[in-house]
């Protein structure tokens, strides 16, 4: 399971309890921030319950805080700022096995921009905004890894980052076939294109990576991905 993947079941599964769900809920549905005084009052919860599973949520990203006197008073006596809960920007979306539409959607969307900004082809602007994306991808995968896992194989790092991203890899005699398609319903129905981006952002992952004894190639087979990686020379 990839890190976004698991931080989207544990923001969904935060709403699993009940009383939580309803806090969630209700501060959601207000135009403005909402203290935990009026959250309780509303879903009718003791106060100290309302701030414990408020607060989980702040955890989990589900809503955000903002610190705001009520009664608008400023100065000395005014008393002390309240604590505010606001729904957060967050999105949650989970599906198994995982699927990354965003992801493609993000490389077609530069990829028709580029189109009819440049009048490159589409085939080939979906290509570039792919790589770009894979080594952008590698990129953010470097930084935040540092000096660990240096040592790994050009291969092994290529996994990771993959799994990451919902490929599913599975390692094996220097390859990794990819168990699952992040893209799959796409490249059902639109086979060429999507599965020559997926191609393209592997690329640019192992680019970006500078894994230069890895190669990556379409090999599509029954219940994987229709992209192969493995270290050079051992395609077939």
């Amino acid at each position: 399971m990839s890190d976004e993947l698991a931080a989207q079941v544990a923001g969904i599964g935060a709403l699993a309890e009940p009383a939580r769900r309803a806090l969630y809920l209700y501060v959601a549905s207000q135009p403005e921030a909402v203290s935990r005084e009026q959250a309780a009052t509303a879903v009718g919860m003791p106060l100290h319950s309302a701030k414990f599973h408020l607060d989980r949520l702040v955890e989990e990203d589900l809503l955000e805080v903002e610190f705001r006197r009520l009664s608008g008073r400023t100065g000395p006596g005014a008393g002390r700022p309240s604590k505010l809960y606001r729904r957060s920007s967050r999105q949650l979306s989970v599906s198994l096995p995982e699927r990354r539409y965003d992801l493609a959607g993000d490389v077609l969307a530069a990829a028709i921009d580029r189109s009819i900004r440049d009048g490159v082809p589409i085939a080939e602007a979906v290509r570039e905004a792919a790589a770009a994306e894979g080594r952008s991808i590698a990129g953010a995968f470097v930084e935040g890894q540092g000096a660990a896992g240096r040592d790994d194989s050009g291969l092994s790092r290529t996994a990771d980052v993959l799994a990451r991203h919902g490929y599913e890899p599975r390692m094996s005699d220097g390859e990794i076939c990819l168990a699952n398609c992040p893209f799959d319903r796409l490249a059902t129905e639109h086979t060429e294109l999507v599965c020559g981006m997926n191609l393209a952002l592997i690329d640019g992952v192992i680019d970006g990576l500078g894994v230069s004894a890895v190669s990556a190639e379409l090999a599509p087979q029954p219940g994987f991905c229709c992209v192969k990686v493995s270290e050079r020379g051992r395609s077939s």
